[in-house]
């Protein structure tokens, strides 16, 4: 049986336990595998935890899950802050902030350790897998894997291959997101993709409008809900994904299309300067509880 074939995955590490990370342990675990939850400091994993034990209560209140099936998938997460932990993992896949140098820095610390026949699966929304596969040991072993937020919920996967990704790398990350209970789209390597390159303009565009005072947020919110048939509107969902997370993405956007249509909006600038990150820190657009 070929070593990067489904059968042989059994223990999946992610590294990063923020949002997208501890979304990615959690389904993981809920479809049996073993996950090795990385960050660089406990306080990070032990928040992750939570937000993964809080996700399935809400499975179990909806009926999708039982209470036996979340403590299963809690025992499953073992959380870990030294890399020589991965070494026993059969599949990497990293979560870490949508910042270059950071993943690069991420995969040449962990591509030190794992076994050489190991995919390596980047959740990068925006960056170039060919650029990160290259920093890598293994370049036909690289993938990308762009899960949606939040991702116990949506069923999208963004499955980007790089100049050097092996078919057998390919086939092996589309069968494992159908593991999981995904629905896996291939997708060509170019900056955004295709999720951000469409879907970035549209909330940049909306920042603009609010900023220019052609509307207010709720109001352009409601205008592309009920009249575009959105579910949430792109401000809204700006606040959801962060808005540094959105001004980051359309720096990556500008920086490999070079076109000015991608230059984040100076509303959205203020308001990352200002801590004003969306749902996680209180404030966006749109003011939320924080505990």
């Amino acid at each position: 049986m070929p070593a990067d074939s489904l059968d042989s995955i059994k223990t999946v590490a992610v590294l990063g336990a923020g949002t997208m990370g501890n979304g990615i342990a959690h389904v993981f675990a809920r479809a049996g595998f073993e996950v090795l939850l990385r960050d660089v400091e406990k306080r990070f994993l032990d928040r992750g935890i939570e937000i993964i034990s809080k996700n399935l209560d809400r499975e179990i209140k909806k009926g999708k899950i039982a209470e036996a099936d979340k403590s299963a998938a809690l025992g499953r997460i073992q959380p870990v802050t030294e890399v020589a932990a991965l070494a026993g993992a059969d599949f990497v896949v990293e979560a870490v902030p949508e910042q270059r140098d950071l993943k690069v820095r991420i995969w040449k610390e962990v591509d030190s350790v794992i076994r050489p026949h190991i995919i390596r699966a980047s959740n990068t929304s925006s960056i170039s897998i060919t650029d990160l596969a290259a920093q890598t040991k293994r370049p036909e072993k690289f993938i990308g894997v762009h899960f949606m937020n939040p991702v116990p919920m949506m069923t999208l996967v963004e499955v980007i291959r790089g100049l050097a990704t092996s078919d057998e790398t390919f086939q092996a990350a589309m069968s494992l997101c159908t593991k999981l209970g995904k629905t896996p789209v291939a997708v060509n390597d170019a900056p955004g993709f295709v999720s951000n390159r469409v879907l970035m303009p549209m909330i940049n565009e909306a920042a603009y409008a609010v900023m220019e005072g052609v509307a207010a947020p709720e109001a352009v919110d409601a205008v592309m809900k009920m009249g575009m048939n959105h579910p949430m509107g792109p401000l809204e969902l700006a606040d959801l994904i962060g808005l540094d997370v959105c001004v980051e993405i359309l720096d990556v956007l500008q920086k490999g299309l070079g076109d000015p249509k991608y230059r984040a909006c100076p509303l959205l600038r203020k308001y990352v300067a200002a801590g004003w990150l969306g749902r996680k820190s209180g404030r966006g657009f749109f003011q939320y509880e924080t505990r």
